[in-house]
């Protein structure tokens, strides 16, 4: 008998009957109601396991259930696609987008459902490590939104040939606030190309959105920008591709059967979706909604 045998990826009714000690009817009114995660496959209800378990879990009382319900708003990084998607959707869900590290402290606290992340990690990976690390055991997990191409953006047809960030000495750069993670990228790696941080020019107010990064280059106010290669393009601006990076959405478990979390995740199923991030440039959206990090149920 094999692992996925005696562990299987999907439940039939009957197994799902068995395991909530119910009758097979319940289950059957359980899944017509949208009660309970389930999938039809040629007129026959499955039930994706690992769901299931995070349904169970998620409705937990007494001492150890999860706290009150998180807020329907997404928190962390800001990305145009995320925050257009967001009120194109019809969700209902509010947004308050200032940076992934702002983001993830504040989901850590349960005040909001969801929060954008793309922090780099050791290795070349992304997100799965650190939020692992800041919060061990939650009842969380970490799904793909998009690959973005990040880079600098630069005035159109590139006058002053920028072609990296060792081309930056002497330029006036805009700047992100301390809790967006492309700032930290951005310190990391001028570091490492023997950059004087202190010494560089440019507008000291931070810009809070990748758009308004992109807006203060337009303006003549600087050089250039460590940004997204979307919010070049919305502009008409030029850009310097350098990595290509992994925004993930961190979902409360029991937040992602919410219906208003659930209509948003359907909108991401739509051609309308699809079209928009092909259009916007710079997206990558092939592994949409991929699981990079679901934490055991205890």
């Amino acid at each position: 008998m094999t692992v996925a045998t005696l562990n299987p990826a999907y439940l039939t009714t009957r197994e799902l009957a068995d395991l909530l000690r119910i009758k097979e009817r319940k289950v059957y009114d359980l899944a017509a109601n949208g009660d309970v995660p389930c999938v039809r496959v040629v007129g026959k209800l499955l039930f994706p396991r690992s769901e299931v378990e995070a349904w169970i879990a998620a409705s937990r009382s007494g001492p150890g259930a999860a706290a009150a319900a998180p807020p329907p708003i997404i928190v962390g990084s800001h990305d145009p696609l995320l925050d257009w998607a967001l009120r194109e959707s019809g969700s209902g869900l509010a947004a308050f987008l200032d940076g992934s590290l702002d983001g993830l402290e504040r989901f850590a606290r349960r005040e909001a459902m969801a929060c954008g992340l793309h922090l780099h990690e050791a290795d070349g990976a992304w997100n799965v490590n650190t939020l692992a690390a800041r919060m061990p055991g939650e009842p969380v997990v970490l799904v793909e939104f998009a690959r973005r191409r990040r880079g600098l953006i630069v005035a159109p047809g590139n006058p002053l040939g920028i072609g990296g960030i060792e081309d930056l000495a002497g330029r006036r750069v805009a700047r992100r606030q301390a809790e967006a993670a492309s700032q930290r990228l951005f310190e990391e790696r001028a570091s490492a190309a023997g950059l004087d941080l202190e010494a560089l020019a440019g507008p000291l107010t931070p810009a809070r959105t990748e758009a308004d990064l992109a807006q203060v280059v337009r303006e003549g106010k600087a050089d250039a920008a460590f940004g997204i290669a979307a919010a070049a393009r919305q502009l008409g601006l030029d850009f310097v591709p350098m990595i290509d990076e992994r925004f993930d959405l961190a979902v409360w478990r029991r937040s992602w059967f919410e219906p208003s979390f659930q209509r948003f995740l359907r909108f991401l199923s739509t051609d309308e979706f699809r079209n928009r991030a092909a259009e916007s440039g710079g997206y990558a959206i092939a592994a949409l909604g991929a699981v990079h990090y679901n934490a055991a149920v205890g």
